[in-house]
């Protein structure tokens, strides 16, 4: 499969501390791609690092031919690319259709509002029952799909994750996972995730990467990766 997504000798921090350091990484078109690794290893930087909110410091990043990495993050949204942060980030006061209708900021997704508003009812239906409800009153996991369904409103070509699962319960957490197997298939996205949930990221997923302090030190089919000793032993607690 043609990468989508290239990430090559990335360098990313925050004023003298580098977070990641030497990252390649690469994410096919239509693949669900995992980034996995315990707390502290490097993760949502190398998400902030893609979608322009973090600088890199050394290399590049490239997505469908262009490179994004010296554009500022409104530019890369624009191009295709969408970060749901870690715990959604959404506008408590607003309500769910306001937050949604945020998401298509950028002249073409506006233009396509009102059509992507009613896809993406479609899709969660259960936010078309909330759409009057003040996000801040949302469960832990309508709120996370809220999140999601934002970023869809931005017509994005590449959907990141941080951490959808945190603080889910966890049936919730296997409805958030299907949610996104259910956006691959019924609009061609490409996902990258980025998970402290090991067993359940890897599972999903076509290929897998490890990190630890910042740095990539595994990699692979995520079937191979969640047979892998080292793995269960570090993260899946066999």
């Amino acid at each position: 499969m043609t990468a989508r997504l290239s990430v090559g000798n990335v360098s990313a921090g925050y004023g003298q501390v580098l977070a990641i350091s030497g990252i390649d990484l690469e994410v096919a078109d239509g693949e669900i791609v995992a980034v996995v690794g315990a707390n502290g290893a490097g993760k949502s930087t190398l998400l902030r690092a893609i979608a322009g909110l973090v600088a890199s410091r050394t290399g590049s990043v490239t997505f469908d031919g262009t490179v994004i990495s010296t554009l500022p993050a409104h530019a890369v949204v624009a191009q295709g690319v969408a970060l749901v942060a870690e715990g959604g980030r959404l506008f408590p006061f607003m309500t769910v259709q306001e937050n949604l209708e945020l998401g298509a900021f950028h002249p073409v997704a506006r233009r396509r509002r009102k059509e992507s508003l009613q896809e993406v009812m479609e899709l969660f239906p259960i936010l078309a029952e909330r759409r009057r409800q003040l996000a801040g009153r949302l469960s832990g996991g309508e709120r996370q799909m809220c999140a999601i369904a934002r970023a869809v409103m931005s017509l994005p070509k590449l959907l990141m994750l941080d951490e959808p699962s945190l603080g889910l319960a966890p049936i919730m957490i296997d409805r958030v996972f299907e949610l996104v197997r259910t956006l691959v298939a019924a609009k061609g996205l490409t996902v990258l995730l980025v998970e402290q949930n090991v067993g359940d990221a890897l599972e999903m997923c076509g290929h897998g990467y490890i990190m630890e302090r910042g740095r990539i030190v595994k990699r692979g089919p995520g079937a191979a990766l969640i047979q892998d000793a080292d793995v269960q032993r570090a993260y899946m607690g066999l």
